[in-house]
């Protein structure tokens, strides 16, 4: 973010809408940097960019930590299979590099990161993935029972 910020090879223009075309610079790096650094939620970018930060108090974890730390918590056992097997996924993991960042911030903590190109798609390959499933048979709703029961239909047959 600091070479951003005195870069302007990095600026990108957008042309919105309405034909106005607005120029930004390390205010891109902002938003996803804060995957990995949390404690700049609510702070300036001009107070990240030119002074050193202080954090005091409670912050968050950054997403590298809070894996590190979930896995240190599981069965010492298994610790070496969950360290070679971190998956991105979801719309947030398509900001460009986020996967080579998430690569280098893991990797210093001794963990191993892949991101597959379904990962825009988790939510439907889950689904999916339930929906054949022999057991989940018995919970399936078809549109007729729904329009007929409404959506009381769902306690009834999921709980």
């Amino acid at each position: 973010m600091a070479t951003a910020a005195y870069c302007s090879s990095l600026e990108k223009s957008y042309e919105l809408p309405h034909s106005q075309v607005i120029t930004i610079g390390n205010e891109r790096f902002h938003c996803p940097e804060t995957f990995f650094q949390p404690s700049f939620i609510g702070k300036s970018l001009v107070m990240l960019t030119y002074i050193q930060l202080y954090l005091t108090g409670t912050e968050s974890a950054g997403i590298h930590e809070t894996a590190y730390n979930s896995i240190m918590k599981c069965d010492i056992d298994i610790h070496k299979d969950l360290y070679a097997n971190n998956v991105l996924s979801g719309g947030t993991t398509m900001y460009p590099g986020i996967a080579d960042r998430m690569h280098k911030e893991i990797t210093a903590l001794g963990l191993k990161t892949i991101a597959p190109h379904e990962r825009k798609y988790p939510v439907w390959i889950g689904g999916s993935i339930l929906a054949s499933l022999s057991t989940f048979q018995q919970m399936w709703i078809s549109k007729q029972e729904y329009h007929e029961a409404g959506p009381s239909i769902v306690h009834r047959k999921c709980f």
